[in-house]
């Protein structure tokens, strides 16, 4: 009887200490969600901040951007989760021609996404870059496919016998590329095409230093790439999956390498120019959030940034990379970018909608419409700030000229 009590007592023992542990834990809980205050080490932990997060001499605050972008009142719950500040990019190229590039700059963490419109758009982007990177050296470059207008300006223009692109002009800690592509290294005639001339570009880097994976390295955590990188406190760029890294596509769009950066709880998406069926994939084979910003896809054209994946990620904010009017590539006015079909869609979501460029008659051949256009967070709300206009697509007059907004948007 007596081993029996003493049983008894011990699991009694147990079970209250089970129960305090609870209580502890559900406490510690309750209180980081700040829904109750503890009497002890709460000032600095629980208002969700460091001296890094608001600091304002961080490059950031050069940009435009002002203190009251990251209000800690926040609905999302940002104010719960200490980051780094944050500004993503996305400069004029210097000339008439559609193309990409965003620079992504956290701390002293500069990441390149893309390099067009063309080879001459070179040196516009290295006079940007070069506002905010000091030290010379970019931390990542991705390249998402092989179109011109996205790796032309990592060749840059040849002169004295050498390239100033940008895969010369800076040391490259790591490059992360395509996986696949339709394009040929030599031309029709036998001459070295932009595409043999990138190879050489990246075979340059690599002799300097560079680390270079694939999309798919990155995905599978293979030849010493990550699925996940930390760019900075609470920053993570994060590369996604789609089909096409593994199956051909007779569209060079559709190799586009996709990426997610995410800022506590704010989600910021890139998918270069991937197309409906890219797109579908993307959707189907990740958990995709919804996002504060999308980069349009392929420049706001009616074949890309279709409902399958807006629906899903429901952007806030939306910036086409494009010279909005231009004949590039059609004559048909509807699907100049950014299209109408593009307009219809996003319309369901956001307003907010900013474009680089538009077509002018002056000399260049352009004009600011957004001008440069940065985004900027500590993890809480997103401000937007244009060089030349703050306005929406929908307030532009070219807008207004050449496009109708939904009823329903």
């Amino acid at each position: 009887m007596a081993g029996r009590r003493r049983k008894g007592k011990r699991l009694g023992l147990l079970v209250l200490v089970i129960l305090l542990a609870l209580v502890i834990a559900g406490c510690y809980i309750l209180w980081q969600r700040g829904y109750i205050d503890l009497p002890f080490g709460t000032e600095s932990a629980s208002d969700g901040s460091d001296s890094t997060a608001s600091d304002s001499s961080d490059s950031t605050a050069s940009d435009g951007s002002d203190s009251t972008a990251s209000d800690s009142s926040d609905s999302s719950g940002g104010a719960d989760i200490v980051t780094e500040n944050l500004s993503i990019h996305f400069p004029m190229l210097g000339n008439a021609y559609t193309g990409d590039c965003v620079l992504i700059k956290t701390g002293d963490t500069e990441v390149l996404i893309d390099a067009g419109s063309r080879q001459s758009s070179a040196a516009a982007i290295s006079d940007y870059i070069d506002e905010y990177c000091t030290d010379g050296v970019l931390e990542y470059v991705i390249a998402t496919h092989a179109d011109r207008d996205h790796i032309a300006g990592l060749v840059g223009t040849k002169s004295g016998g050498s390239y100033n692109g940008i895969l010369y002009e800076y040391r490259v800690g790591t490059l992360i590329q395509f996986v696949r592509t339709n394009k040929s290294a030599q031309t029709d005639s036998g001459g070295v095409s932009l595409y043999g001339n990138y190879l050489e570009a990246v075979s340059y880097a690599v002799a300097q230093g560079t680390q270079v994976y694939t999309a798919l390295d990155c995905w599978n955590n293979a030849n010493g790439a990550a699925r996940s990188y930390t760019l900075s406190e609470g920053i993570t760029m994060n590369f996604l999956y789609q089909r096409f890294y593994e199956e051909s596509s007779s569209d060079e769009n559709n190799y586009s390498v996709c990426m997610l950066l995410t800022q506590g709880q704010n989600n910021y998406l890139f998918t270069g120019d991937l197309e409906a069926e890219g797109e579908e994939s993307l959707v189907e084979e990740n958990d995709l959030p919804e996002c504060k910003l999308f980069k349009a896809g392929h420049h706001g054209s009616p074949t890309s940034s279709n409902d399958v994946l807006l629906s899903v990620i429901r952007p806030e904010i939306v910036v086409v990379c494009c010279c909005c009017g231009s004949d590039e590539y059609t004559d048909n006015v509807a699907n100049m970018f950014p299209s109408q079909a593009f307009v219809d869609r996003v319309a369901k979501y956001t307003d907010r909608i900013y474009v680089t460029t538009v077509v002018s008659e002056n000399d260049a051949g352009f004009e600011p419409m957004n001008g440069n256009i940065v985004l900027s967070s500590d993890g809480g709300e997103v401000s937007v700030r244009c060089s030349a206009s703050d306005l929406v697509f929908r307030e532009s007059e070219w807008f207004k000229e050449n496009r109708t907004w939904p009823s329903a948007g």
